[in-house]
Formats: C-alpha cells, structure tokens, sequence
C-alpha cells in the first residue's frame, strides 16, 4: 500500500498533524509520521524529533536548554532534509506533506525540495500566498494558502485541511502518466527577446527526435533547468540566453546565483552556448528601478518589467566571467557568437543597439576562452537569424553524438 510521509512540529500542531493523518488513513492510505519539533509530540510519530535532531549533530535535551528558536529551526531543518531523504532513498514513503507559519514552511519545504521531482509533495501554509521562490525554490512542491492561520479545527481549517489530505491521497494512489515514446531530453533557455531563435532551434531539434524543454531565463528558470542537469535528466544544453548573468553581476531582479553555467560541464553534458540577451538588466517597474541607474538607457519591456542596457565595462566583465565557467567545462562545448546583436532590441534601429558594448563582450569572450575546451564560433548575423539558430541544434546533435 502507498503511504505518505507526514513531516511537522507536533509538539505547536499536534491536532492539526493528526487530523491530516486520519483524513489519509480514512481515504485507505497509510502514514509515516516525522515529527520535527523540539518539544514532545502531540501524538507517537514514526520518527522522533531526537532522531531528527541527531541527524544534524545535535540533540533535543542541547536544543531545549538552549532556548535559541532560530538555531533550533536551522537544526531541525537539517536533520529533517537528511531525514527525509534518506528515508524515502528506503521506500519508506512515496509522498509527502506538511503545514506552518512560516517556521514549519522552511523546515519542511527544505526537507521537500531534497526528494526528487516527481515526488508529490504538498505543504499547506500561511506564507502560500505570496513571494514563495524562497520555499519553493527550483522544485514542483506544491503550496496550499491555508488561508487562517494553523491554530486548531475550526470551520474554515476544516476544508482546507480535508482538501489538503485528498489532494496528497490522490496524487498518491494515482500512477504518474508516462509517455509512449520518451524522446531524450534537451534543455534550452529562452527570452522574449531570443524566442525566434529558440524557436527555430527547437522546431528543429524535435523533427530530429528530441523532446525540448524550454526555460525562461527568469532566475529560477536557469536554476531550474541546472538542477534538472544535475539530476541526470537532461542529455544536452542549448544555452542560447545566458542574460541572467547581467543580473548577477549588475543587482537586477532575475538572477539565478553564482554557480550559473556549471552545470552541464561539471556533468559531462555537451552544451552548446551562446550570448542571447546579454545587453540588458532586469528591474521591475519604471518606479523600482534604482535612482543610481535612473540616467542609464532605460526600455519598458512592459507595465512590470524594466530593462537597462549593460554598459560597455559591464559586458567586458560578463565576457570574462562567462569565459571562466565554461572554461570549467569536462563535456563537449561550444560558444557562439552573433555578432551582429544578441536580441531583438540590439539590432540596428532597435532600442539597445550598441555595437561598442557588444565588441567588448566578445573581445573579452575572445581573449579569455580556453581554446583547447571550448570550440568557438563566430557569425556576422544577430542571434535570432535563422542560420545561428539552426547551426546552434545541428552542432548539439554532432556534441551528443561524440
């Protein structure tokens, strides 16, 4: 029988946790109990809080004497993602749920984002209905607004929670849909600003038999597409919109971290790589954009999203760094560069042409690259032409078939 793994501070909502627990054992599905709160448990859980504990090299009695919550929750949200991972590695269970304010949301969406995906994870909380990127990070879990706070079974609890552990029940019971005929897997990262080229690529790519998956280079697509890397899933990268590096380096609102194209090198991943959209930053609207950078070449892309123009000394440095990460490779690469605009608006006419910034991002990229790891290749076209595009999917396919 399939069972679902209940992971929540049972000593602050005991009740709340063995209500979710009796609505999934009345529904005939089994329960595995994880209790990660400092203090004795409502109810026996499957799991103690002390075996929690232990697991991040502490112990319950040291976090009771200590009276520090916040080193308390750092604790038990160690302990809970090494638990649970662990234990699902077992076939202790096949999905997971949960329900916090926002201590029990951290504690346990970090637990959840550790189980692969496809793993039906469900936390029902009071932060759902807002900025979750925190909570949620590059994974599928899914949020529920609990709506009331999680204090008790009262009218309105009642439904949420019900409908909370039926959707656990049946996502549980229910076998994930497979595909007849899967195709292996290529990611591609795209913008507005990149799409024909993408689209182009990846038209052909799929009549080639690939399956395509496309990532908007929002922050947590690029992560997202890694981590998808990482785990195994994907046999090739078409890179094509590396731009969430001008966020990174410049403070703007869509960028995926430091650790941005390694992936696919580190993972041995052929990955053919290019410049798209490397001549803006992302703010918000007009108004949030910076006062510092209110003087800059500034273009609403629309009512939420500003773009800046990178300055030449800006696309020198992302040059140089997005040299140094792929120069980290061990997989087949290839760089492209179009060097006649890496957008739609870095054409001619367009409203971030910039012939001297673009030289400085391919002279840096130029002087930079290692050579001997990564292949380089130069055309007097913008990125969206459709030649770049196709030679960028005909040279992954050559990569992947080494």
């Amino acid at each position: 029988m399939k069972t679902v793994a209940i992971l929540g501070t049972l000593d602050s909502k005991g009740a709340e946790f063995k209500f979710i627990k009796d609505t999934i054992e009345k529904a005939g599905v089994n329960t595995f109990v994880i209790h990660a709160g400092v203090w004795e448990g409502a109810f026996a859980a499957d799991v103690s809080n002390e075996v929690v504990a232990q697991a991040a090299g502490a112990s319950i009695k040291e976090l009771q004497e200590k009276k520090d919550r916040g080193y308390a929750m750092e604790i038990m949200a160690k302990g809970s993602a090494k638990i649970v991972k662990k234990l699902y590695d077992q076939g202790k269970f096949s999905s997971i749920i949960s329900l916090g304010g926002t201590g029990g949301t951290s504690i346990a969406c970090g637990a959840m984002r550790a189980l692969p995906i496809g793993v039906p994870k469900l936390m029902v909380s009071t932060v759902a209905s807002g900025d979750t990127r925190a909570y949620v990070g590059v994974s599928d879990l899914i949020m529920m607004h609990s709506v009331v706070d999680i204090s008790g079974i009262n009218s309105i609890s009642v439904s949420i929670l019900s409908n909370a552990a039926h959707a656990i029940v049946g996502m549980t019971v229910h076998e994930t849909v497979k595909l007849e005929n899967e195709k292996p897997l290529i990611a591609a990262t795209m913008f507005g600003v990149t799409t024909p080229c993408v689209t182009k690529a990846r038209e052909y790519l799929e009549n080639a038999g690939y399956e395509v998956l496309v990532f908007h280079a929002t922050g947590v697509g690029g992560q997202a597409m890694e981590s998808l890397v990482e785990a195994g899933f994907i046999k090739g990268v078409l890179d094509i919109t590396t731009t969430e590096w001008c966020d990174e380096l410049v403070g703007g609102i869509l960028a995926a971290g430091p650790n941005r194209l390694e992936a696919a090198g580190r993972c041995g991943v052929p990955q053919v790589v290019s410049t798209g959209a490397l001549d803006m930053v992302n703010f918000g609207p007009y108004e949030s954009v910076p006062e510092k950078f209110k003087h800059r070449n500034l273009y609403k892309h629309n009512p939420s999203i500003t773009l800046m123009r990178t300055t030449t000394e800006e696309c020198g440095e992302l040059g140089r760094i997005i040299a140094g990460k792929l120069n980290m490779t061990a997989s087949p690469t290839t760089l492209v560069l179009p060097l006649k605009g890496v957008s739609l608006i870095d054409v001619e006419g367009q409203s971030f042409y910039g012939p001297e910034e673009d030289q400085a991002l391919f002279d840096a990229l130029r002087e930079n690259i290692d050579r001997d790891k990564v292949k380089v290749v130069e055309f007097e076209k913008d990125i969206n032409d459709e030649e770049v595009a196709l030679y960028m999917a005909k040279e992954l396919v050559e990569l992947m078939g080494r």
